[in-house]
């Protein structure tokens, strides 16, 4: 068997573990995986020679953390590193052991700027996941300049200005890595969602990343529109001075989200990782409208989406009747299906698993075998 690979996996939303998940499907056979998540339940399917360690939450306290040393200042080099949690001490204690017993060949953090740090310490040779967003800090510099590459879960198009020559040459862009960029048929699609033809339907989606979009305002858009028919996926946030016409109906997490971008004339969405690349992969007409996230990643994402002309993009849902039928007058005259589609490539997974193949020949060149996983 070849040295295993480790794999930490961030546990909000669920895009972190459903890339993992499409490597680890994409990795030859006898290239052992060991996977450390604080979740389990995240993970598609997974390989046999992939195995899941479930570690503490680095970030959410289990009610045994010391209370007293809160106003220490947390330095610049890190993100969440608080004193006196135990369970980080226990999380840190079964990555360095493992390190220590496995002599990985590399390991890929995604994402965690200390775990990428400590990879470092330990001479492990780390791979940071590459997020939009002001990163510039001294705890993500630290992190990406660290690492031996960075790997990009969208398309070089959708790379931001200021990313320097250095990044680049290190990284492996995988447009759609982690999502089913299968398209379903339209026409199917629309039968089994039970749109009659020639009804026009707009989507609202949302991730599990965040709390979704407020009631109310979708409220006025359905209201400007309403010869549509507004189905809305994922969260919503409800508001009780919302006035909701007939024709919006909310369906909350559904398993056949790929059918409803599909089936839909128009999708209104935030710009999280996973929902980005169904929409590019469908062609659809976009309006993006970025969450709140660390870092304003989904904003710098958002911006890098209008700059390759494949979205159009508010800071947040249009605010009255007039402003909702510019905003979607302008999604359907933007609208280019080809440029979207381009940002997908044909196999992301199997181009990020060769990448990490070439890479760790390169790292260790003809001292890949161990006689044990």
């Amino acid at each position: 068997m070849k040295r295993p690979f480790g794999y930490f996996v961030h546990h909000q939303g669920r895009g972190h573990a459903e890339r993992c998940a499409a490597i680890a499907q994409a990795l030859p056979a006898d290239r052992p995986l060991i996977i450390f998540c604080a979740r389990s339940d995240l993970f598609p399917a997974l390989p046999q020679q992939a195995r899941i360690v479930t570690i503490p939450s680095l970030f959410e306290p289990r009610g045994d953390e010391a209370r007293t040393m809160d106003h220490f200042p947390t330095p610049a080099t890190l993100h969440c590193a608080p004193l006196g949690w135990p369970g980080i001490r226990k999380a840190m204690a079964v990555l360095t052991g493992w390190f220590d017993q496995a002599d990985p060949a590399l390991m890929v953090c995604d994402v965690s700027a200390e775990i990428a740090q400590l990879c470092r310490i330990c001479s492990v040779p780390q791979v940071t996941v590459l997020q939009h967003g002001d990163r510039g800090d001294a705890g993500h510099r630290a992190a990406y300049d660290g690492a031996v590459g960075l790997l990009a879960p969208f398309h070089a198009a959708l790379a931001q200005p200021e990313w320097s020559h250095s990044m680049l040459e290190r990284t492996c862009f995988a447009g759609g890595l982690g999502v089913e960029t299968r398209v379903p048929d339209r026409a199917i699609a629309r039968r089994h969602l039970g749109l009659s033809d020639g009804q026009d339907m707009i989507l609202v989606m949302s991730g599990k990343g965040g709390s979704g979009f407020r009631q109310a305002p979708l409220g006025v858009g359905a209201r400007s529109r309403p010869c549509a028919r507004w189905i809305t996926i994922g969260p919503v946030e409800r508001d009780w001075h919302a006035t909701e016409p007939t024709n919006i109906e909310h369906r909350g997490w559904v398993v056949d989200a790929a059918e409803h971008v599909a089936a839909a004339d128009l999708v209104i969405a935030s710009t999280g990782n996973t929902t980005c690349q169904q929409i590019l992969a469908a062609g659809r007409p976009w309006l993006a409208i970025p969450e709140w996230r660390y870092f304003d990643e989904q904003h710098r994402k958002a911006q890098a989406l209008a700059a390759a002309g494949v979205a159009c993009v508010r800071p947040h849902l249009p605010s009255s009747a007039e402003a909702w039928a510019a905003a979607l007058a302008e999604t359907h005259e933007q609208h280019d299906p080809a440029a979207q589609r381009a940002l997908i490539e044909p196999d992301p997974a199997g181009m990020a698993a060769a990448w990490l193949e070439q890479l760790a020949e390169t790292l260790w060149p003809g001292v890949q075998l161990q006689e044990t996983a």
